[in-house]
């Protein structure tokens, strides 16, 4: 088992990483469903919820059935994280997170995200005004360093821990390398091996197959993995770790017409939550994934990104479905192999 303040997860959880406009309600509803054991909400604007923008306080939206959940906050202000924290606390999650990872240009130039890390001493402050702040366990998502002269992790988990933090994630990469070449899991293992740290350790970057699961777990004795990129239309990456984690064989991947059926869940979610105009031009990002490597595809993929109405998209899942059907159920590999 693995502890987060009072949450207990399953031994080796899978985590679902914070993505911008991905890790949605919706989303994390079909990876919840296909065996994510704790998922964090997209990243909030600490900044934003201060000035109650409307796009910040939706992504507080979380349902019961996502538990266990965090929200995630960045900024790069003490008053201000520490006030969005308690606005964030109210929404009621499990835990709240410190972004200190995000290495785009808009987040970097506010001297939120991974910009801290060029300053360890105000990633410091930041995270003690916000452990102060709210009773809620506080987690943090980071990278390695800013670059490969200053990969100070370690020093910067030991810090972290000193000042309260219940959790970390680590994604092995700087920020100048942003989510280029191959993630590097070393430092991570040091960090999770290091005497002085006994909160748990999580890894991110790169794991898009069981075997690299195992792999991680294995080599560098993380207390769990965060999966983000390799989740995006296939949610089934979660329930395979698992099975192979748990007898080293692999499950058959999913059929088109389960891919077919996940998607209709994972539309129908949006269009229930954001109506049914945003819910089906936001669902646009995710068909390409769901039905990557799907032979002859080009044309419903076209058609779906033209659709303007839940009935119209729902006619063009459904001759997916049916036209793929035809030709013995097809079966394909996920789409990161």
């Amino acid at each position: 088992m693995v502890q987060i303040g009072s949450i207990k997860l399953p031994d080796f959880p899978l985590l679902l990483a914070p993505m911008e406009d991905v890790s949605d309600p919706p989303f994390r509803a079909v990876c919840k469903a296909q065996g994510a054991d704790l998922m964090y909400t997209e990243f909030v604007s600490s900044e934003g919820l201060i000035r109650d923008a409307m796009k910040s306080r939706k992504k507080l939206d979380i349902f019961d059935t996502e538990r266990p959940i965090g929200i995630q906050l960045f900024g790069g202000d003490e008053e201000v994280m520490a006030e969005a924290a308690q606005i964030a606390e109210a929404a009621q999650p499990d835990l709240l997170d410190i972004n200190y990872g995000c290495p785009v240009k808009k987040v970097v130039c506010k001297g939120a995200g991974a910009a801290i890390l060029k300053d360890v001493p105000k990633m410091v402050r930041l995270t003690a005004a916000i452990v102060k702040s709210t009773r809620l366990p506080v987690t943090v998502k980071t990278r390695l360093g800013w670059d490969e002269q200053s990969k100070n992790i370690v020093e910067v988990a030991e810090r972290l821990q000193d000042v309260g933090i219940q959790a970390i994630t680590i994604h092995g990469r700087t920020r100048t390398q942003m989510y280029k070449g191959e993630a590097d899991w070393t430092l991570i293992g040091e960090v999770k091996n290091n005497p002085r740290i006994h909160i748990p350790v999580f890894g991110n970057g790169d794991v898009d197959s069981p075997e690299k699961a195992l792999e991680m777990k294995r080599r560098y004795g993380v207390d769990g993995i965060m999966i983000g990129r390799a989740a995006i239309g296939y949610p089934w990456i979660f329930r395979e770790i698992k099975h192979f984690l748990q007898t080293g064989e692999h499950l058959p991947p999913p059929s088109v017409s389960e891919r077919v059926a996940v998607c209709l869940k994972h539309l129908h979610a949006a269009v229930a939550w954001k109506g049914e105009r945003v819910g089906v031009v936001e669902m646009r990002c995710h068909y390409g994934h769901y039905f990557k490597n799907l032979p002859a595809i080009r044309d419903y993929k076209s058609r779906l990104m033209q659709a303007t109405t839940l009935a119209e998209v729902e006619d063009i899942l459904h001759e997916i479905a049916f036209h793929y059907a035809a030709e013995e159920n097809i079966s394909l590999p996920s789409p990161v192999s």
